[in-house]
């Protein structure tokens, strides 16, 4: 019987410190720490991200490894984020994992975060089915909107992605103009529920098959809502639950969209789909849907693994090691990095 390969994994990529301890393909721990600081701010501080990331990286880690109930002398290799996201945030991580893989003398694993989100559904969970090669994801998340061919586990060709803002992007500024605390994505989630989808209809962007547009929606939304506050000052209050149902519904009917046309030009029916707005109650709906209606197998990242959070680096970590794709200490932190990057 082979020995178990265990992998602490750290991701500090963007405003959450998060530390995984696997078993091969098992999650042992996954812990998170939040910054709450960046509320007030109505966005990510970059600065205020990577001194809260040195405040928590040691305790986060520590943690892990307790929930684990893993020593540290027991690791066969440390895993990170070395990219894409911000350099101040990406740094802090990066030191860290150098300094410990050094330390206890084992291999290092640089890990690129988009990657990691598709790889996610690779971690091993009863109640969840995997993709098989080639599938489709469609990574929807804050910074990325992009329609990705996996082909293996490390090589991916991008088909088609946003030519301006991302969708998560798209979520929350609608929310600001609503006057929404960030992050507001899931606050017009959580009133969408209440709505009505159909209630007002906003332009879809004219773009390639494969390409998104979000600027020129968020740009009608704001202007469709000064015009309504002109006629009515409680416009917003009075139907809160109706505009976020609709905003949510166009957007979802977007990235449907997409990934009918894709189906359509490359002939895989199954879809995957990883990052933050993964999380959107709409869109995981509409892809249940869509196995029924078009014969698409589909497969949604639980919740936990759906946002920023180490096992997703670990699962990549895991198989990385086992291909002994190791890093060694000169490698260093990018804040710009393509999934299709190796």
């Amino acid at each position: 019987m082979n020995k178990p390969v265990y992998i602490l994994a750290i991701e500090s990529s963007c405003d959450d410190t998060s530390a995984s301890v696997m078993c091969n393909t098992k999650v042992l721990s996954n812990v998170i720490a939040n910054q709450d600081v960046h509320a007030k701010y109505g966005g990510v501080v970059p600065e205020l991200a990577s001194r809260a990331h040195q405040q928590n990286i040691v305790p986060v880690v520590q943690q892990a490894l307790k929930e684990a109930k893993i020593g540290k002398e027991e690791l066969s290799a440390i895993a990170f984020t070395n990219g894409p996201g911000l350099m101040g945030s990406l740094l802090v991580g990066t030191s860290f994992a150098k300094s410990l893989a050094m330390g206890l003398q084992i291999p290092l694993l640089a890990i690129n975060h988009m990657q990691a989100h598709i790889l996610a559904h690779f971690i091993e969970d009863s109640s969840s089915k995997k993709p098989s090669f080639p599938f489709i994801c469609l990574t929807i998340s804050g910074g990325h909107t992009q329609i990705v061919k996996v082909n293996d586990y490390f090589d991916m060709t991008v088909l088609g992605e946003t030519i301006d803002d991302a969708v998560g992007e798209a979520f929350d500024k609608s929310a600001k103009i609503l006057g929404l605390p960030y992050p507001g994505g899931p606050l017009i989630d959580k009133y969408a529920q209440l709505g009505n989808p159909k209630a007002y209809s906003f332009t879809k962007p004219k773009v390639g098959d494969l390409e998104f547009s979000f600027s020129g929606l968020k740009t009608g939304i704001l202007y469709f809502i000064q015009k309504q506050e002109r006629i009515n000052p409680n416009f917003i209050q009075e139907n809160l639950n109706d505009i976020c149902a609709s905003i949510q519904h166009t957007i979802v009917e977007i990235l449907m969209d997409k990934l009918k046309n894709t189906v359509q030009q490359t002939g895989i029916t199954q879809i995957a789909i990883a990052g933050g707005v993964s999380a959107n109650s709409e869109i995981r709906k509409r892809l249940i849907l869509a196995e029924k209606h078009f014969g698409w197998s589909t497969y949604i990242p639980k919740f936990e693994y759906t946002t920023d959070n180490a096992a997703m680096i670990g699962i990549s970590g895991y198989f990385k090691y086992i291909k002994k794709s190791f890093s060694d200490l000169s490698v260093t932190a990018k804040a710009r990095l393509k999934v299709t990057d190796k």
